[in-house]
């Protein structure tokens, strides 16, 4: 089974009772279970205790303790409201009953309203870039590393980033990444699949832009990075087999937090969903 294959297996929980799941881990090649991974969990279990009817507009999580990659999570819903047009869950996410991370999230009827969005940014398409995993790999060799996880061409994502640079020792740029991405792999057409998989998705490279002012590598240089918040708004339907542009900027950073925003289209230019991020950045 590829890696792909495993982490959108991984998004079927096992009931274990009324409003508690649990759900397994997938080794990514991170040294803790990947924030991404437990937000898509949540908002699966989060979602089976809603009207199907409802869909996910918006989750705001918290991350409290590292994760281990051999134990499974299990998640803990509790509806706060459920109404004609709005449901509200709340989902505590635990290891061996110690809370490792909490989620509120909202579902929203489908309905008609007002409507307009700011411009796709003018960029490159993807088949004119190199992949991610080669990149790394065309760098990794001098320090004898291999390309694992979430960042091999194995990964359970493609990813082709616009902006080509050493990810070992990147220099001086500016705090502001784009990031094209798609699926290693065809998804169902299950809507709420492709929900959870943008919120896995959603996690990724957000705190690596605010090392970029700084000369900063987390592969060279002693650092403990971590997820602390994670907020998500979804503004359209999802489709993700297709390629989505994946925008990130971190306006700013201090006290050893980093602040970081995201933008996430579709191909044809649609803004899909909007993200936010804080996260801790601390040299050891």
């Amino acid at each position: 089974m590829s890696l792909f294959e495993k982490v959108v297996s991984s998004l079927h929980l096992t009931k274990e009772e009324e409003l508690v799941f649990v759900g397994q881990q997938v080794d990514i090649g991170s040294p803790n279970i990947y924030g991404g991974h437990v937000l898509a969990q949540a908002l699966r279990a989060a979602r089976l205790c809603v009207d199907p009817e409802k869909r996910i507009h918006s989750l705001h999580g918290y991350f409290l303790h590292p994760g281990s990659h051999s134990e499974p999570v299990v998640y803990k819903v509790e509806p706060i409201k459920q109404g004609r047009s709005f449901d509200v869950m709340r989902v505590v996410a635990s290891q061996r009953e110690r809370t490792i991370f909490i989620m509120s999230a909202s579902f929203h009827v489908a309905e008609k309203g007002i409507e307009h969005q700011s411009p796709m940014p003018n960029v490159v398409s993807p088949d004119q870039l190199k992949p991610f995993s080669k990149i790394f790999s065309e760098f990794a060799e001098k320090f004898g590393i291999q390309a694992r996880g979430i960042l091999s061409s194995d990964g359970p994502f493609i990813f082709h980033p616009l902006e080509y640079y050493d990810p070992f020792h990147p220099g001086i740029r500016a705090p502001r990444q784009h990031l094209w991405f798609k699926p290693n792999g065809l998804l169902a057409d299950d809507s709420l699949l492709h929900h959870e998989l943008l919120a896995y998705i959603s996690d990724f490279n957000l705190l690596i832009t605010s090392l970029l002012p700084h000369n900063l590598s987390f592969f060279t240089t002693p650092l403990k990075i971590a997820s602390l918040d994670h907020a998500m708004w979804f503004h359209d339907d999802v489709q993700i087999n297709d390629w989505m542009l994946y925008e990130v900027e971190s306006p700013r950073a201090a006290g050893v937090r980093a602040f970081c925003t995201g933008r996430i289209f579709s191909s044809n230019g649609k803004l899909i969903a909007s993200v936010t991020q804080e996260g801790l950045v601390r040299k050891l």
